[in-house]
């Protein structure tokens, strides 16, 4: 199945074949529901091109997110510089890079979608407080929805029209699906001397994001509230795009709902663990949505006759 995803793809160079194969083992290990949910719902020839954009996501995650605010920094323009020149010259010593300069030969919609995930990365290495929903707004434009923009320009359609429709949806879903991150990462945010939740919103709750109260259950509620609007506008998701892509947007946008629930559930009780949806609903998910695309690609029955 993986060999046949890799020649669909156009990816026949035994060394790049082995490379991209490498890349696709990371994926699952730091993101195996989402790389269940591309092999099962994506069209083959797409999946390595996914693989390789989320293992250079990841890549650089790993690379920008240890140490002093200086160090950060700077390990983000070495990065930057190694990027933009396999880039230039159609080549890397990384692998990780190579597999990204096929794929962005193969969909060169995904150039742009770096350069823009680089120049957003300059924030995530130094953000340290949201002060209120501009700000938010900011950072989602800026950082959030280039980094899905790697994977989901792949999903775009070619209309025009359709396509800003489609860029509109990702927006929505995305700015759910950051707000979701800050609440189920509060105490590890709090930890590293951050927090995503909007201080405006903090203040006039009167919360205290270290304490499990009712002040910041009802803070949890609102901005919970928040991402279920933004999560029901990127439902359209799908009606936007090829057929084809409707079962794996459906799912990404189902698991949200199983977050927002789980966030729901927890409550105030976010200040002391993080939470996350129950895997038996997220797997019970995947299935329905394998088992409509499976049931959509069967040619029709025979005809009964009477």
């Amino acid at each position: 199945m993986w060999k046949r995803a890799l020649d669909r793809a156009g990816v026949v160079e035994p060394r790049l074949r082995r490379e991209y194969t490498a890349q696709r083992r990371a994926v699952r290990r730091f993101a195996a529901a989402e790389y269940a949910a591309a092999r099962l719902l994506l069209p083959g020839a797409l999946v390595p091109h996914v693989v390789a954009a989320v293992a250079f996501m990841h890549d650089t995650d790993d690379r920008v997110d240890r140490g002093t605010a200086d160090e950060r920094a700077a390990a983000l323009t070495e990065w930057d510089g190694l990027v933009r020149k396999a880039l230039a010259d159609g080549d890397s010593a990384l692998p990780v890079l190579r597999c990204l300069v096929r794929t962005v030969e193969c969909h060169p919609d995904v150039r742009s979608h770096v350069e823009a995930f680089l120049r957003g990365c300059a924030r995530e290495v130094t953000w340290r407080t949201i002060a209120d929903e501009e700000d938010l707004e900011r950072y989602v434009e800026e950082y959030s929805l280039p980094a899905l923009m790697l994977t989901a320009c792949l999903l775009a359609p070619a209309d025009a029209a359709a396509r800003a429709a489609f860029t509109d949806g990702c927006h929505r879903l995305i700015r759910g699906m950051q707000r979701i991150d800050f609440l189920e990462d509060l105490p590890e945010d709090l930890r590293a001397g951050r927090t995503g939740v909007p201080a405006d919103a903090v203040a006039r709750h009167g919360a205290d994001l270290t304490r499990p109260d009712p002040a910041l259950g009802r803070l949890v509620q609102e901005q919970a509230d928040r991402a279920d609007v933004d999560l029901t506008a990127a439902a359209s998701l799908p009606d936007v795009t090829a057929p084809s892509y409707g079962p794996f947007l459906r799912a990404l946008i189902g698991v949200q709902r199983l977050r927002l629930d789980a966030v729901r559930r927890a409550g105030a009780s976010l200040a002391t663990r993080t939470s996350g949806p129950a895997a038996p609903a997220a797997a019970a998910l995947l299935l329905r949505e394998t088992a409509r695309r499976v049931l959509r690609g069967r040619p029709p029955g025979p005809a009964v006759r009477p």
